[in-house]
């Protein structure tokens, strides 16, 4: 029904399937990201954006951990980018820490996603949607700014729930269209930012059964730490992909590190209550629970506790914030 369609599998790891357009210069790094990071990076991209007149970017705008809402000229990186700055920006978002991050518009890797959009002379117009479950309540087309600005705004409204006061312990219920805890970690992204201290989220998913089946072997090496674990410790950890530390961080949420003790305090606590043994959920230094000693129901009813049904569709925050 689509002859003249052809559908391409983006390989962000083959160098010849790539194509240089620009550099951020060290010194421009180190304004972009408000000084956090001063080293220069490459901005390549999939070569076939060189090789057609016009890019349309089409797809939904919601709350992100990494760039602070999806859509716009995120679509080209870190969406069909080289490894380079897909690591940078990630890296980028864990040291910004997911709760500086997540629901706010101007953000440090939106201004490093933008910069190198820049480069690229292909155009681009974005086609962008503000949607709430399935439902379409608004439709953008035009200059990506603008479009990813009107649908973010839009998206803020729709998909963010504010709650009055914090809660000791969630329970995040993913969706089963995630196969493992990379792409379900939206429970904890989503929900972290109402939880007290020294509260806990608990990740049920009794279907979910492996940690990454693309980064599996990276993450039982490195595990969950808070980021100052990697930056008191960068020697052992500088060779380790940004992309890796940004999900470790972002799944342990915010915390200390204390070199001299060896002894790591996050914030709150994060649990697997999921198909993933114990054994494997305390070596990569994630909390355990057996998912058949769970109701959800206990949940429900609670002030100092918050069952999400469906966790990583909505962005949970306190109110006022």
């Amino acid at each position: 029904g689509w002859p003249r369609v052809r559908v391409f599998n983006h390989s962000w790891d083959d160098p010849a399937s790539l194509s240089t357009v620009g550099e951020i210069s060290a010194e421009e790094a180190f304004q972009l990201t408000d000084g956090r990071i001063n080293h220069r990076v490459p901005v390549r991209l999939n070569r076939k954006v060189t090789e057609y007149d016009h890019i349309i970017a089409c797809g939904p705008v919601f709350p992100h951990e990494v760039a602070g809402f999806s859509g716009g000229t995120k679509y080209l990186f870190p969406g069909i980018a080289g490894p380079e700055i897909i690591d940078f920006t990630h890296w980028l978002g864990a040291l910004v820490t997911n709760l500086g991050t997540i629901g706010i518009v101007d953000t440090p890797v939106r201004r490093v996603i933008d910069r190198a959009a820049a480069m690229v002379r292909t155009p681009l117009t974005c086609l962008t949607l503000a949607i709430h479950g399935s439902d379409l309540h608004g439709l953008w087309l035009g200059e990506p700014d603008v479009a990813f600005r009107e649908a973010a705004r839009l998206s803020a409204q729709l998909n963010v729930v504010r709650l009055p006061q914090p809660v000791r312990s969630v329970l995040s219920m993913p969706s089963e269209r995630y196969d493992d805890l990379w792409t379900a970690a939206k429970a904890m992204y989503k929900t972290e930012a109402v939880v007290a201290d020294g509260g806990e989220v608990i990740i049920y998913a009794p279907f979910l059964k492996e940690v990454s089946f693309t980064h599996g072997r990276l993450l039982d090496q490195v595990g969950y730490h808070v980021s100052e674990y990697f930056l008191k410790q960068w020697d052992r950890y500088a060779s380790v992909p940004g992309t890796i530390l940004a999900h470790s961080t972002h799944v342990k949420g915010t915390g200390t590190f204390d070199a001299a003790s060896g002894i790591e305090r996050p914030r709150i606590e994060v649990t697997l209550a999921t198909g993933i043994p114990e054994e494997r959920c305390r070596r990569i230094n994630l909390g355990y629970r057996d998912p058949a000693t769970i109701q959800p129901e206990d949940w429900e009813g609670h002030d100092d506790r918050l069952l999400v049904k469906h966790a990583g569709e909505q962005l949970y925050r306190l109110a006022g914030r």
